[in-house]
């Protein structure tokens, strides 16, 4: 049903954290695979794939063109991109099934974007507001998450790998209109 593309630096902290809120989603039925895409080619996330049993691909380039050559190579009529180091809360397996459903049954392409929390561990500063209220007048950034159905994605371009902001440039397409803030949380750690 869901194909998750996890862009890596070769750090494996980060990468760990992502996957072990997605367990119980893979449990669930929900993922039915896990790319992570990793462009420092250590090796390091390398051996994280083959433990935690997600496929790997070494990719050299953008963090738009990891995540575009994730989406070719998934399987899924689903994509779930995410940045290594997000953290979703428990509720997303339950909502993202019903959007998921939702979206199927109303024929009208969306997206959904997951709603942005900061960590409780986290020191929040001066510049941690400035990106809150960005955020309200901009829309979502690309640390959020993207949930989207694959022909949707396909007929928006997906990510272009020449693009030098093309994560933003994907949001920006979907618009208001065509993008819905998902109630469950994201967290993204370092």
């Amino acid at each position: 049903m869901l194909s998750v593309i996890i862009p890596t630096e070769g750090v494996e902290q980060p990468a760990v954290a992502t996957l072990a809120a997605l367990v119980p989603g893979a449990a669930a039925g929900i993922i039915r695979e896990v790319l992570l895409v990793d462009r420092a080619g250590t090796g390091v996330i390398e051996r994280v794939a083959d433990v935690a049993g997600c496929r790997f691909l070494s990719f050299e380039g953008t963090r738009a063109a990891a995540m575009a050559a994730g989406a070719r190579t998934s399987r899924s009529p689903w994509l779930m991109f995410l940045h290594a180091g997000a953290v979703l809360d428990s509720g997303w397996i339950e909502e993202t099934s019903q959007f998921i459903q939702g979206v199927a049954n109303s024929g009208r392409p969306r997206a959904g974007i997951f709603r942005y929390a900061h960590s409780p561990y986290a020191d929040t500063g001066f510049r941690d507001g400035l990106k809150f209220v960005a955020r309200m007048f901009a829309g979502p950034s690309a640390d959020q998450g993207l949930l989207i159905a694959r022909d949707h994605y396909d007929r928006l371009g997906g990510y272009r790998p020449d693009s030098r902001r093309s994560e933003a440039r994907l949001l920006r397409q979907l618009g208001r209109s065509a993008r819905t803030t998902l109630r469950s949380r994201i967290m993204v750690v370092a």
